[in-house]
């Protein structure tokens, strides 16, 4: 009982350290004078770097014994490299220190889905992992009200004094989970049965499949949020730190019943359903995002960012423990679909980043296009799930992934004829 306690309180905590400075990143960086385009480069180069670490990461949390140990360090990385920020803002420096925040940050969802496997039945799972994303969004929505109250007051750094506060509690948290309490072969997915090999595990096309959806996503989601900011502050003369901190509270506390409600459906009715379900957020948000012209957008923006994340923060780990279970590499499997995920929110920082700075920011047509897109895509799984039931017993499924290229290439057709934008 006291390490679950002490997994909750880890969750609250660690939520407001994983991503560092977060959405304040960019703000904090544009009032350094950078460009929209610098900005989102500089993120994706941090992002492309962590991901090829993230399935060995994901590997490590599966063998080691040591996962406190790991997860303290990564910790610490974290905060130390938000601080030399503050110190050094300059290209080389920001592109090194994003490039070690990115690292640690990528160990962190492994291990502590790991710790959170050995801890609980697999009957168990899917309202543990909810109430792990309850305490997640809850942690930050409380960070974001205290980094904008003092950030209104003292600037971003008073956002980074939070963030330190949290990742000093974070250790104290993950320092009261008994390691004894972690059964080792349930965390990392072993049975009694023989283990089959990393490559069977790249050769279950139900991994791919939920690997391909969650780089679209992210390639929609990841840039909306900072570029928001941005857009805020640059037209509308928002205070950066206070209309930061609104978005991320918005979001937060929608996420927070979205994860609860995750938990339950989850239970009754599997994981792809909420696939679906947060895909169609996305298409809104962006649509709403695209078209609404005014500071205001960001409150169903918002919420509906709380319904995709809430959703898939439930869903994600959850159907990757479903899907290997018996393989020994459960860890390492969340791993390759957390690195497929990252790529595509990394890519989105660029994207946007470009699109704002060479279009205007929230240009209609860019946003139209990730609508049209994602409303393709999420016809074309439906089509296949029609075919191909995702079962909750782990399962291979058959995908037809020339369906996938066709809504590929019929997008691009589009754009190339002026149907898009």
């Amino acid at each position: 009982m006291r390490s679950l306690i002490s997994l909750s309180f880890l969750c609250f905590f660690l939520a407001d350290v994983r991503d560092g400075l977060g959405p304040f990143l960019g703000v904090y960086l544009q009032s350094c004078g950078w460009s929209a385009d610098m900005i989102g480069y500089v993120m994706t180069v941090g992002g492309l770097f962590a991901l090829m670490f993230t399935t060995a990461l994901g590997a490590l949390a599966d063998q080691t014994h040591r996962k406190r140990t790991w997860l303290i360090i990564s910790i610490i990385l974290i905060v130390l490299g938000c601080g030399w920020l503050f110190v050094d803002s300059s290209v080389v420096s920001a592109t090194t220190t994003m490039m070690i925040q990115s690292i640690a940050g990528a160990a962190i969802a492994p291990l502590l889905t790991n710790i959170t496997l050995g801890l609980v039945p697999e009957e168990k799972l899917a309202m543990r992992l909810g109430l792990n994303e309850a305490f997640n969004h809850a942690g930050n929505m409380v960070t974001a009200l205290l980094g904008g109250l003092i950030g209104y007051f003292y600037g971003i750094i008073g956002v980074f004094f939070v963030m330190s506060v949290m990742g000093v509690l974070s250790v104290v948290a993950t320092l009261g989970i008994n390691p004894n309490d972690v059964d080792y072969d349930r965390a990392r997915g072993r049975a009694d049965s023989a283990e089959i090999t990393f490559s069977d595990v790249l050769k279950n096309k139900a991994i791919l499949l939920v690997a391909v959806t969650l780089f679209l996503f992210h390639l929609g989601n990841a840039a909306l949020l900072p570029l928001l900011g941005q857009s805020a502050v640059a037209r509308f003369g928002a205070n950066p730190a206070s209309y930061t901190a609104a978005t991320v509270v918005l979001a937060q506390g929608t996420m927070i019943v979205m994860a609860l409600v995750a938990a339950k459906v989850a239970q009754k009715r599997g994981y792809a359903i909420l696939f679906f379900a947060a895909l169609i957020a996305l298409t809104v948000r962006g649509a709403i995002a695209g078209f609404w012209d005014s500071p205001w957008s960001i409150i169903p923006v918002q919420a509906l960012d709380g319904v995709g994340a809430g959703f898939l923060g439930v869903a994600t780990p959850g159907i990757i423990a479903e899907l290997l279970k018996g393989s020994g590499h459960t860890n390492m499997g969340l791993g390759f679909v957390l690195t497929v995920q990252g790529l595509g929110a990394s890519l989105s920082n660029s994207f946007g980043g470009y699109f704002a700075h060479y279009f205007g920011c929230f240009g209609r047509r860019s946003f139209y296009r990730f609508g049209c897109f994602f409303s393709r895509f999420v016809q074309m799984v439906v089509r296949v799930s029609k075919r191909e039931k995702l079962t909750r017993n782990g399962q291979e499924i058959s995908l037809a992934f020339s369906t996938i290229r066709t809504y590929f290439s019929c997008f691009f057709c589009d754009y190339e004829n002026g149907f898009i934008g």
